[in-house]
């Protein structure tokens, strides 16, 4: 979903950084990391297009697939009783008629979006395509998400409520999925207006599993039930660290889908033959990336039964360095994981890893949060909960004690929050439960048992 070279290119020309605010240490609560986390979409969504910011406090652009995050993020405020019903509803409405109205067009700039689809990244100021970026199928897809959380949860009779439900089904309804199909039925990541569409297309296991349910689901431009077998048609099943699961090493891309769709007790062909559904899968996935970390065959510092989770996310550096005797090689922005398929790890930590598989891994989950808050506050921890990343082993003149990153993420904020709260309350799925687009695109992949059974 990100592009490296795009951050490497980005590093030299970041704006200066505004100042934090002084936080007080807190013990951990979950009920603390939540309402900090929540403070992160609801504070800092700019106050005329309403997108969220890529990363704060450096100031880069705001992020499509952060501001759908944030959609869904309103709801969980008012479940938690951080934001009055009233009050969401009507930041809920500002945003999507501003994504409703901001420029689509093939033109190469100054402009949002084409065929529906959004930019990967928009301008902090216009809330346009931010330099070269890709129209991007899956940040779009992570957006769209948000805006059918709102449709399905917003059902009030008063004048606001009403308008949420028509905006947000027309923005849905306007995105052409079928177009960014290929002909062999897998979707493309991308299309660049100076170069067509990217030469890089969907293939399972990932987190496109919610934008194929939605693209098969669209009732005006759907794409063809084949689309998910030959999804299925590239899994890889395997054992790993004792938990033998379909492979994909980022621990975010067995997130993503679960944070709006509940797959426990559904289940379509492929997993009917394994004899368990995507939820035991993503356990799974958990455990055997917890295990590894407990294994740390690498020796990265700080790793531990508590100390987990290799995910997308920041990193200290781009550096190959030497570190007590063994070289070791650093990244900055990347996807980090481990499976049978490949291993990404160069000892930096994600508290996301751990926060977006808490309905999957709840003691795990919460052990490795509690003693990362209490263990790296205030490196690691402030006013809108965890900074992004932290890499120990990292130690230079500059870093004696390790390296913290001082930004946090809109995409890796928001699953910590939406999955504590699938676990504590069920908010999100019961609502996208209710989603006729959903339903439609998850029967149309062959999916039954447990609750869309008992749809209609």
């Amino acid at each position: 979903m990100r592009f490296t070279v795009l951050f490497l290119l980005l590093l030299a020309c970041k704006p200066a950084n505004p100042p934090e605010k002084t936080v007080d240490v807190v013990p951990f609560s979950i009920d603390e990391l939540q309402r900090r986390t929540f403070n992160y979409f609801w504070e800092l969504a700019d106050s005329t297009y309403y997108q969220i910011p890529d990363r704060y406090p450096t100031l880069t652009f705001s992020s499509i697939a952060a501001t759908g995050f944030g959609l869904s993020a309103y709801i969980v405020g008012i479940e938690r009783g951080y934001v009055t019903r009233e009050a969401a509803a009507i930041r809920t409405l500002k945003t999507l008629e501003a994504l409703w109205q901001l420029p689509q067009g093939p033109e190469p700039a100054n402009v949002s979006g084409y065929k529906g689809f959004f930019y990967h990244f928009l301008t902090l100021d216009k809330a346009t395509r931010f330099k070269t970026v890709e129209l991007s199928s899956i940040d779009t897809g992570l957006l769209m998400a948000g805006v059918l959380s709102a449709m399905s949860f917003y059902d009030g009779d008063n004048e606001t409520e009403r308008r949420i439900r028509e905006t947000a089904d027309a923005l849905f309804r306007r995105v052409e999925w079928d177009w960014m199909i290929n002909d062999t039925n897998r979707m493309w990541m991308g299309w660049h207006p100076e170069s067509g569409f990217i030469p890089a297309q969907w293939k399972g296991y990932n987190e496109a599993m919610i934008l194929l349910v939605m693209a098969m689901g669209s009732p005006i431009h759907p794409i063809d039930a084949e689309a998910w077998t030959k999804w299925c048609e590239t899994y890889t099943w395997a054992d790993f660290e004792g938990q033998p699961h379909v492979q994909f090493d980022p621990l975010f891309g067995h997130q993503y889908s679960h944070v709006w769709i509940d797959f426990m007790g559904v289940q379509d062909a492929y997993m009917r033959e394994k004899g368990l559904d995507y939820t035991q899968n993503t356990r799974r996935a958990t455990l055997a990336n917890r295990a590894y970390c407990i294994r740390n065959p690498l020796g990265a510092k700080g790793y531990g039964e508590n100390c987990w989770g290799l995910t997308a996310c920041d990193g200290p550096a781009y550096r190959t360095m030497t570190v007590d005797g063994k070289e070791w090689q650093f990244f900055d922005y990347r996807a980090r994981g481990a499976c049978s398929i490949q291993v990404v790890d160069d000892g930096t930590i994600a508290p996301t890893a751990a926060g977006g598989s808490f309905p999957f891994t709840p003691d795990e989950s919460e052990a490795a949060l509690r003693f990362m808050w209490d263990t790296y506050y205030p490196n690691l921890v402030g006013e809108y909960g965890f900074k992004d990343a932290f890499n120990l082993t990292y130690i230079t003149a500059e870093t004696p004690n390790g390296w913290f990153d001082v930004d946090y993420l809109g995409i890796d904020q928001c699953p910590i929050l939406l999955m504590i709260d699938n676990f504590r309350s069920g908010i999100l799925w019961k609502t996208m439960r209710k989603n006729p687009y959903i339903i439609a695109g998850l029967k149309k992949a062959g999916f039954n048992g447990g609750w869309i059974d008992e749809t209609l």
